[in-house]
């Protein structure tokens, strides 16, 4: 079977997985996982919610810094890889409009993987290295379980890590920091901070 018929035949077998599972292309290779854990979903949800509001939105609007594009799951055409990231971002100069195919083929500014045992990795070694590979300039690796936020800044080909915040702080991380970012919103489940 040929190159293209081969990644033909993988795609189609993502597009056919079960509901329960997310899919994606790494090397070659199906990789999937299943839908995230209830923490795993409301840090991603309130990681969101936080972004949304204010960036959003077109550049100049009052409500907000604007100029980004922030999604949930998008999936990521990246070379021969399909990723699926829990939120990304593009700026609006990058991308002034939205695509009308079901997938993004333009990398994205900046990416937020929410750390699962099950993905942790996946997030931390192959799509590390394919965000770095296609020029991502941001990386936020959140760990509900742990309560951290690891904020990270392509410099080259390589990963530096600018920021690591835990607990419920305040706090302001790049690319989005002209706001301040609660952090014990994001890993809200009911129970108090682990001591």
């Amino acid at each position: 079977m040929s190159e293209p018929a081969l990644r033909r035949t993988l795609y189609q077998e993502l597009l056919d997985l079960p509901e329960h599972l997310i899919g994606e292309i790494f090397d070659g290779e199906l990789y999937t996982s299943p839908r995230p854990a209830p923490r795993h979903a409301v840090a991603s949800s309130m990681v969101g919610d936080e972004l949304m509001g204010p960036f959003h939105r077109k550049p100049g609007d009052p409500r907000g810094p604007g100029g980004w594009w922030v999604l949930f799951e998008p999936e990521l055409h990246l070379g021969e890889d399909i990723v699926v990231p829990d939120l990304a971002g593009w700026r609006r100069e990058r991308l002034p409009r939205l695509p009308d195919t079901p997938y993004f083929s333009l990398a994205p500014d900046w990416v937020c993987e929410v750390l699962s045992p099950s993905t942790e990795r996946i997030d931390r070694v192959l799509k590390k290295r394919i965000y770095a590979r296609e020029g991502l300039s941001w990386l936020w690796l959140v760990n509900p379980l742990a309560r951290t936020l690891e904020v990270l800044r392509r410099e080259g080909t390589r990963w530096l890590e600018v920021a690591a915040f835990d607990g419920n702080t305040v706090v302001r991380a790049e690319p989005f920091d002209a706001i301040e970012l609660e952090l014990a919103r994001w890993w809200e489940d009911g129970s108090e901070e682990p001591g």
